[in-house]
């Protein structure tokens, strides 16, 4: 079951990330060899009558692509010029680089939407709920209903930058800015303790966050566009910690940590993996508006570099760059999946 679900998740991610490349694709003209959901070799492969494009599904469910005519350095001759990519104008390869991306984050707010309609739409604020006076926590001027700003002067304006700045500093003491019920901020010193949980060392603070939810239209439609934007700015902050040494490539999952979190998820009930789809949905998103060599925002930044300089990019030189930032890619992702295996077997 949780194979099928795994499949089921990164297929839905993988797939309206390349439906909106293809449909971008087609209403510009360009000629489309292949819309394929999964990489490796072809399990399925379907073609409509009249149409150019092979729809097919390949073995291994980790990514997919859409395969264009005059995306690549080598021209096909056997297709009209005005029905390869690099003839078309700089908006319509723009918005077909970009469209996937969109879509992505399109769906994640529809989903999120939908949860906080059906589910109650979760206030994404840091009240203190409950102290535990067993900790040193106990201690300080940190009461019930504070709520926290600010985490060693780094800004937690929501709870999804809250455990990051938690996971960031795991096991110091930290100084928490905290807004009293009567208005008055306060910057006080909080010491964490040590527990073992499942055999790892785990550093809790003693405190729990509010979890209120609101019912309704309105709180639905704020919650999806406050929660995608909460989690883009999340995973902003987590590239530039990783960047830092902040945070290390242990934090990070390839597809078996993935299939973990799924397998976990699941336990947990349906809501949660459709919030999950939702998360990748966000998190490929933003990871394919990166200006790296390989993804969406490598392309689109060739494109802005051309907008800039007036004239294309040698094709040669492009593509020799997104060789060398996929090799790289390949190469994360061994280191990736090897840290993920370590953590399987544990």
């Amino acid at each position: 079951m949780t194979l099928l679900l795994f499949i089921l998740v990164l297929g839905i991610t993988v797939f309206i990330h390349e439906l909106g490349h293809f449909i971008f694709a087609k209403k510009a003209g360009i000629y489309v060899y292949e819309f394929s959901i999964g990489m490796g070799p072809k399990i399925f492969k379907y073609k409509r009558k009249n149409d150019e494009t092979d729809y097919s599904i390949r073995l291994f469910p980790i990514g997919g692509f859409v395969s264009m005519a005059g995306e690549d350095v080598e021209v096909d001759k056997n297709i009209p010029e005005d029905k390869q990519m690099y003839s078309k104008t700089w908006m319509q390869r723009f918005l077909t680089i970009i469209a996937g991306v969109m879509f992505n984050f399109l769906l994640a707010i529809i989903i999120l939407f939908f949860i906080g309609l059906f589910n109650g739409s979760p206030q994404n604020k840091n009240f203190i709920s409950d102290i535990d006076n067993s900790y040193p926590i106990a201690k300080t001027n940190i009461k019930k209903n504070d709520l926290i700003l600010k985490v060693n002067d780094k800004k937690v304006n929501s709870q999804d930058m809250l455990l990051l700045q938690l996971t960031v500093n795991n096991g110091k003491t930290l100084t928490f800015q905290v807004k009293h019920e009567n208005g008055n901020i306060e910057n006080i010193k909080v010491k964490p303790i040590k527990q073992k949980v499942d055999g790892e060392d785990v550093y809790k603070y003693g405190f729990s966050i509010e979890n209120k939810v609101e019912n309704g239209v309105i709180p639905a439609i704020k919650y999806a566009f406050s929660k995608t934007i909460n989690l883009i700015n999340q995973m902003g902050h987590i590239i530039v910690y990783l960047f830092t040494g902040k945070l290390s490539l242990d934090n990070l999952s390839g597809p078996i940590g993935i299939y973990n979190i799924v397998g976990e998820s699941a336990k947990a009930g349906i809501i949660n993996i459709i919030y999950l789809i939702a998360y990748l949905c966000i998190n490929v998103g933003f990871i394919n508006l990166i200006p790296i060599p390989a993804f969406d925002g490598g392309r689109l930044l060739f494109l802005i570099i051309e907008k800039i300089k007036g004239s294309k990019v040698n094709p040669k030189v492009e593509n020799t760059i997104h060789s060398i930032g996929f090799i790289f890619l390949m190469i994360l992702m061994i280191v990736i999946t090897y840290n993920d295996i370590l953590r399987f077997f544990k």
